[in-house]
């Protein structure tokens, strides 16, 4: 592996114009193919195996273009604080609005609100139903606007008027600032840690280099393999936080060679053959997370983690080819000023063996951890312990306008709905009922409508809508309890564990579906896939971790680890998102249920970003350790030489993903929020404190492994034990300096 990588980054650099003309050549060609693709198919979000959405398949089976997947907006009209909306001139102005709501081309129809009594009983409130025939990701800016100029008429006419809706999602993702944001913060730290414009720079022009080759991909295929808009969102900023920490640790490697007195060329192929077999394995067991997360067996989730995992392998290909050819370009404008002036004149090759290690900040943080491991153990675990205790009350849901900032018009229109007319009547139940076992259809439809109004917690239920065939209806239970509220889960649960009996005695089947039941079943979903989904990916990781370091404890301490980090990340999520803490200072203007997918995405994520440290940090380790030194003196060579790129790219991963948190969507903003905690804790506490205190007590017993394991497992030298071993005349610029070696030192 390292020999290998060492030619791939010698010839990069040595051929470094055709490397660049090979990259830029690909990234117009796809750059084109994705301007002339057409645009994403949005086919929904979909979930196999769970009850609402079998119900919701079955609507769509039993009544053709009644459950399509047009955009609907819900125009609600408040009137003045002692007033009616029933009154002469509100009602004359809210009928104007109405017609001035079905007049756009993208228009299908108006619900009139007093034709459909959609009055609340005070008669303080109403709203008016508008649907498209598009939509919500075709809702054109015109559409919106007229709809906005329609409401100002009701406006003018002293009514208070807002509107929520699929139709008013301008399906706008994370982008603009969030990535301009991290971007900025990426290049101060680049630039603190390396003190060169040069070397700051080249990271970020890399990793902006595989975003847009990882993102136009994406637009390319979207069409073809039925991507979302949203798909993207995970690529992009995975993309761009491991594009920057793979080049980072390339160049602060080929700056080291550098620094030993190696050719421009010699010191790229180095560094690609030692830093990036560590880029390589960082990059698997990232790769093996997202990939993973088809485990889950939720399509859009499988689509998501698949993008992102391609983000990722353009993010390791970029680091092993683009990085070298670019340092080819300006070898000494990268390096530090002191070797930048001796670079011309200091040519002959010197071992790094030989080099001075002088002290840095990492190694005396990691003396003061090796002098005092059990301190520092204790106090790592039982902090981690003591952020997570919160995760214990975890609730999961799927957060909707009621999690929007009150400054929009969506959380406002929720609000006024659950004051005009209760709660529940934001998310009501969809009751979807086959009749056609039954000798009566009518009647069985009655009796199983009687039986849920009965039902404590559902305050109404509408009449049935039958389908052609008179074999299938559907109505609405209504909850007395909001959509996010516990006990709503427990009414459905409820409504389903009566339905044995209720289909007995008619003869009719029925399910529970609608965006309410929905979350629940998708919530119940992901958590019984979280422990079948964390076995599959850090079982692959530590075998992969097996392979690399060659050791057995050494993986499952990073698994370990691992999973403090996340936990603890899961708790700071409740302690903020659901419990209320210090939101304001992150701008959560509502508490509530945990996205479903959160746990999922922290637990992918997280795991490979961990395993990239734990690669970095302890590949130098192992490296010190396999060229003779004791196993302390290893831990303190590992903080030399890789602890100030660690942190650089832990505080990049955390401006990157913290940019996020000023995002408007409250998913996006806790993905922010929980992906930054994650890093800062596992970076920081687990691989900075708890790794090394971990290691000083297990000595030399830390890199065991039973011989009939050592046998079985492959060998692939990420330390770089067959370049150490190359003839001194490398540093000359030998073309191929593992020529004379014997194969196996090559593999």
């Amino acid at each position: 592996m390292a020999t290998f990588l060492y030619r791939l980054g010698r010839l990069a650099a040595r051929r470094r114009g055709y490397v660049a003309l090979l990259w830029v050549a690909v990234l117009a060609a796809v750059g084109l193919g994705a301007l002339q693709a057409p645009g994403a198919s949005d086919e929904g979000f979909s979930t196999p195996g769970i009850e609402s959405q079998k119900a919701y398949d079955l609507m769509q089976e039993r009544f053709p273009g009644a459950a399509a997947d047009g955009a609907t907006a819900r125009v609600v009209f408040v009137a003045p604080h002692g007033k009616k909306v029933t009154a002469t001139a509100n009602k004359k102005a809210i009928e104007e609005t109405v017609r001035a709501l079905g007049e756009g081309t993208q228009v299908a129809g108006v619900a009139d609100p007093f034709t459909a009594k959609a009055v609340s009983k005070d008669g303080s409130t109403a709203y008016a139903t508008v649907t498209y025939k598009v939509k919500s990701s075709d809702i054109t800016d015109a559409t919106r606007t007229a709809l906005e100029d329609a409401a100002g008429q009701a406006r003018d006419a002293g009514l208070t008027v807002e509107a929520g809706g699929s139709a008013m999602d301008s399906g706008a993702g994370a982008g603009g600032a969030a990535e301009v944001i991290g971007i900025a913060v990426a290049a101060v730290v680049l630039l603190i840690t390396f003190g060169s414009l040069a070397a700051a720079g080249l990271p970020l022009l890399t990793a902006i280099l595989g975003v847009g080759l990882s993102m136009f991909t994406i637009t390319l295929l979207s069409h073809t393999l039925g991507l979302s808009t949203s798909t993207g969102t995970l690529a992009m900023m995975l993309g761009l936080a491991v594009g920057i920490d793979y080049a980072l640790f390339v160049v602060s490697r080929y700056r080291e060679e550098r620094a030993h007195g190696h050719a421009p060329e010699e010191a790229a192929g180095l560094a690609v053959g030692t830093a990036g077999s560590a880029v390589v394995f960082a990059g698997l067991t990232v790769i093996i997370a997202l990939a993973g997360l088809a485990v889950v067996g939720i399509p859009m989730l499988t689509k998501m983690g698949l993008t992102a995992a391609g983000a990722v392998v353009v993010a390791v290909v970029v680091a092993l080819t683009a990085v070298p050819a670019l340092l080819g370009f300006w070898p000494n404008a990268v390096l530090a000023g002191a070797v930048r002036k001796g670079a011309g004149r200091r040519r002959l090759f010197r071992s790094r063996k030989a080099a001075p290690a002088a002290d840095n900040r990492g190694t005396r943080w990691a003396r003061f951890v090796l002098r005092r491991p059990v301190p520092v153990l204790l106090l790592g675990v039982v902090g981690l312990g003591a952020l997570a205790v919160p995760m214990t009350q975890l609730q999961l849901g799927m957060p909707g306008d009621e999690a929007k900032s009150t400054s929009t018009t969506e959380r406002r229109a929720y609000d006024a709905l659950a004051e005009g007319f209760g709660p529940g009547f934001n998310g009501p139940l969809t009751i979807v009922v086959d009749a056609r076992g039954a000798g009566d259809a009518k009647d069985a439809v009655g009796t199983i409508g009687e039986k849920i109004a009965g039902t404590r917690g559902i305050v109404a239920v509408s009449r049935p809508h039958f389908n052609k065939a008179g074999d299938t209806a559907v109505f609405t239970a209504t909850p007395s309890t909001s959509p996010t509220d516990d006990r709503t889960k427990t009414l459905v649960k409820t409504i389903r564990g009566e339905r044995p009996a209720v289909e007995s005695a008619t003869g009719a089947i029925f399910e529970v579906t609608g965006s309410t039941a929905m979350n629940i079943d998708i919530a119940g979903k992901v958590q019984s896939a979280l422990v079948p989904y964390l076995v599959t990916v850090v079982g692959l990781a530590v075998v992969l971790l097996l392979v690399v370091f060659r050791s057995l404890l050494v993986p499952l301490k990073a698994a370990l680890g691992f999973l403090l980090s996340v936990l603890a990340a899961l708790g700071a999520v409740v302690l903020v998102f659901q419990q209320g803490h210090a939101a304001g200072l992150f701008g959560v203007d509502q508490t509530g249920p945990i996205m479903s997918l959160m746990p999922i995405f922290l637990v992918g994520i997280v795991f490979g970003l961990a395993m990239d440290y734990e690669v970095f940090l302890v590949s130098r380790m192992r490296e010190s350790y396999v060229h003779g030194e004791s196993a302390k003196e290893a831990v303190v060579s590992g903080f030399r030489h890789s602890a100030r790129v660690v942190v650089a790219a832990a505080l990049i991963m955390i401006a990157v993903f913290s940019g996020f948190i000023g995002e408007s969507d409250s998913m996006i903003k806790m993905i922010g929020f929980g992906l930054a905690t994650a890093v800062l804790l596992d970076a920081f506490v687990v691989r900075m404190a708890i790794v090394p205190a971990v290691l000083a007590l297990l000595g030399d017993r830390a890199w065991w492994l039973p011989k009939w394991l050592d046998r079985l497992l492959p060998r692939v030298d990420i330390e770089g034990e067959a370049l150490s071993r190359r003839p001194a005349a490398a540093a000359a610029g030998d073309p191929d300096p593992t020529a004379g070696e014997p194969v196996e030192a090559r593999v």
